[in-house]
C-alpha cells in the first residue's frame, strides 16, 4: 500500500497526514475549500487548527473528491461524527470493497444513536465491515503531529485489516495495538467526551483535584456501565481506548471538551461556548444521545444526567454537583457485591 487519503483536514487529519507522510505514504489530505486548502497549499502548513507543525513534502492537501480518491488504497474518516454520514454518501461513487476504511471520528450520531461503524453499514453496506477499522486513544493532535510518543488501539471486524491498519501506521513514536472489540472502542471513545466536559464544569467551577479525580473514576464506571449495555467488552474501557482516553481528555490542555466545561462551569451557555471553542466539541452532542439512550433503555448515568441538564436545560452547574455528592448511598461495585457475593 503506497497511497492513502485522509478526509477531514482539521487537526486530528492533518496530524495523521503527517505521520503517515513520515513514513514515506503518498497522502492526499482532502478537505473543503473552506477548511482553507489553498493556504494549507500556499504555506505547507495548517495555520488554523494546526499551527507551527510543518508539512512534509508527501502530503497534498485537495478539495476535489474525485482527485483526492483516486487509486487509493486506504481512506482515514477524520470529519466529525456528525458529518460522517455526509460524507461517506459523498465518496460512496470512488470507493470499493477493497479500499480499507479507517474512521477517526469519536462520537455517536445524533440523529439515530448509531456508532460509526453503524452508519458506515448503513449508508455503505455489511460488505464494507470486513475492511473497516476504528482507531482510537490518548492521543491528541498537537502531539501526534510533532512525533511525541503516543500510544493507541486499532479495532476491526477483520483481524487481517487490523494488522494492516496496525502496520499502516506504526512507528518509533506512535505504537498501535489491536482489538477486535469494535463496539467496545467505538463506545470508550464517544463516552469519556462527556466525562470530560464534565470535568471541565467542575474545574470552572473551581472545584479541586479531589473533585475531579472523583468525577473521572465514577465516570469510568458510567461509561463501562453503558459501553457493556450498548455491546463493548467491559475489558477495552480499561484499556487505551476507555481509561487512557479518558484520562488525557479530562487532563489536558488540548482537550477541547474541557475546555469547553470550563467555559461552562465559569456561566458561559452552551452556544457561547461553542462559539468560542471554534471547533466540533463531540461531548455536547453525545451527552445528549447518551442522556435520551440511558433513559430509554433504564442504565443508571447520574453524571450523564447532570451534564445534560447543565448543557441543555440551564440548571445551575454547582447544584448539580450538589445533587450528586447527596444521591443514595451505594457500594462503590455495586454489580458484584448485589450480584456476585454474599456481604
Amino acid at each position: 500500500m503506497k497511497k492513502v487519503c485522509i478526509l477531514g483536514a482539521g487537526s486530528w487529519g492533518t496530524a495523521l497526514a503527517i505521520h503517515l507522510a513520515l513514513k514515506h505514504y503518498r497522502v492526499t489530505l482532502w478537505g473543503r475549500p473552506e477548511d482553507d486548502i489553498d493556504q494549507i497549499k500556499e504555506k505547507g502548513e495548517n495555520q488554523h487548527f494546526l499551527p507551527g507543525v510543518k508539512l512534509p513534502d508527501r502530503v497534498y492537501p485537495e478539495t476535489d473528491l474525485q482527485k483526492a480518491l483516486k487509486n487509493t488504497d486506504m481512506v482515514v474518516l477524520a470529519v466529525p461524527s456528525q458529518a460522517l454520514r455526509d460524507v461517506l454518501g459523498s465518496v460512496q461513487p470512488y470507493l470499493t470493497t477493497n479500499t480499507r476504511l479507517v474512521n477517526t471520528a469519536k462520537g455517536l450520531e445524533l440523529s439515530s444513536g448509531l456508532r460509526m461503524s453503524q452508519v458506515v453499514q448503513e449508508v455503505l453496506g455489511a460488505e464494507y465491515l470486513p475492511g473497516y477499522a476504528v482507531l482510537s486513544g490518548p492521543s491528541h493532535a498537537e502531539e501526534v503531529g510533532r512525533q511525541i510518543p503516543t500510544a493507541v488501539t486499532v479495532a476491526a471486524y477483520n483481524k487481517e485489516t487490523a494488522f494492516l491498519v496496525q502496520n499502516t501506521f506504526m512507528s518509533g513514536n506512535f505504537r498501535v495495538y489491536t482489538n477486535p472489540d469494535v463496539s467496545g472502542v467505538e463506545l470508550g471513545g464517544a463516552l469519556k467526551n462527556i466525562i470530560a466536559l464534565a470535568t471541565g464544569i467542575l474545574y470552572g467551577l473551581e472545584y479541586g483535584d479531589n473533585t475531579a479525580a472523583a468525577l473521572m473514576t465514577r465516570g469510568l464506571a458510567e461509561m463501562t456501565r453503558m459501553g457493556v449495555a450498548m455491546g463493548g467488552d467491559q475489558r477495552t474501557f480499561y484499556g487505551l481506548s476507555g481509561i487512557g482516553d479518558l484520562v488525557v481528555t479530562c487532563s489536558s490542555q488540548h482537550s477541547r471538551n474541557r475546555r469547553a466545561g470550563e467555559m461552562i462551569g465559569q456561566g458561559q451557555t452552551l452556544e457561547q461556548t461553542m462559539q468560542n471553542i471554534g471547533m466540533v466539541v463531540e461531548g455536547a452532542y453525545t451527552t445528549r444521545v447518551v442522556h435520551h439512550l440511558a433513559t430509554r433503555m433504564n442504565i443508571d448515568m447520574p453524571i450523564t444526567t447532570a451534564c445534560y441538564r447543565v448543557l441543555y436545560e440551564g440548571r445551575n452547574p454547582r447544584h448539580e454537583v450538589e445533587k450528586l455528592m447527596k444521591r443514595q448511598k451505594k457500594h462503590e461495585m455495586e454489580e458484584t457485591v448485589t450480584q456476585n457475593i454474599d456481604w
